[in-house]
């Protein structure tokens, strides 16, 4: 079921943001948006997850416009994480997660279960959510996503609330999702964390499209200058590279 954007272009408050963007997302696969400040990353993302109505162009999943499909069918398909949430209740966590049910109908208890785990939720399961730590937080509308077992798991920098090991913990579980056959698409800002942990990569800039493809090939050197303005290096094997800023 790959999701594509096909010469998509996009506004917000009558500001365009995304210009004749074609890309596509392969599932089974980490695919990685990444840009400068403003290249129109939370945007696409807003647009793949249907959120967001294009000018021109379309979002398709499997060849089918994704505003054709029913919205129940759209909300069992796609889990979308915004960047900035909030949890309106002061409901248990295990409450908060369970949520992620409602497009199916039913209490899912080991899909719920199965999400408390992976983001170890374990020990706050029956603490109000709303008194939790903002990465606390996070990880619990994260696993909110997960519990719906989307087929396509789209995050808005789903990492940045995060402490080092819960970042790695989640970077583990999405990549278990895509082996799975999951599409998983995230929005970072930490060009490392792409290299290292996504399959492909999304290079925004200027609201279009500068590179896209195995992320060892969209995040090359040229490519970093050319979107970032600075000259860097990769050092290091696949999986622990560092990029190095030259002064």
């Amino acid at each position: 079921m790959k999701l594509v954007a096909n010469d998509l272009t996009l506004e917000r408050g009558g500001q365009s943001v995304l210009k004749n963007v074609d890309t596509e997302f392969p599932p089974g696969t980490i695919t990685a948006i990444v840009g400068p400040n403003g290249a129109g990353k939370s945007s696409l993302l807003l647009a793949l997850a249907g959120l967001l109505e294009p000018v021109s162009g379309t979002v398709e999943l499997d060849g089918e416009r994704l505003s054709e499909l029913p919205p129940l069918e759209r909300a069992k398909t796609l889990g979308y994480l915004p960047q900035h949430t909030e949890i309106a209740w002061d409901v248990a966590v295990e409450n908060v997660v369970a949520l992620g049910r409602l497009p199916h109908r039913d209490r899912g208890t080991a899909e719920i279960e199965t999400a408390i785990a992976a983001l170890t939720l374990e020990p706050l399961r029956h603490r109000p959510a709303r008194q939790l730590s903002g990465g606390e937080q996070a990880r619990v509308l994260l696993a909110r996503v997960l519990a719906g077992e989307p087929r396509w798991i789209l995050a808005d920098e789903p990492l940045a609330a995060l402490d080092l090991a819960h970042q790695l913990s989640l970077v583990s579980h999405l990549q278990n999702c895509a082996h799975s056959g999951q599409g998983v698409v995230i929005v970072l800002h930490d060009l490392a964390l792409a290299m290292n942990h996504a399959d492909n990569a999304v290079v925004l800039h200027e609201g279009k499209c500068a590179a896209s493809g195995p992320v060892e090939d969209a995040l090359s050197s040229e490519t970093i200058r050319s979107c970032w303005g600075v000259d860097a290096q990769w050092i290091g094997d696949r999986g622990s590279r560092a990029l190095i800023i030259e002064h």
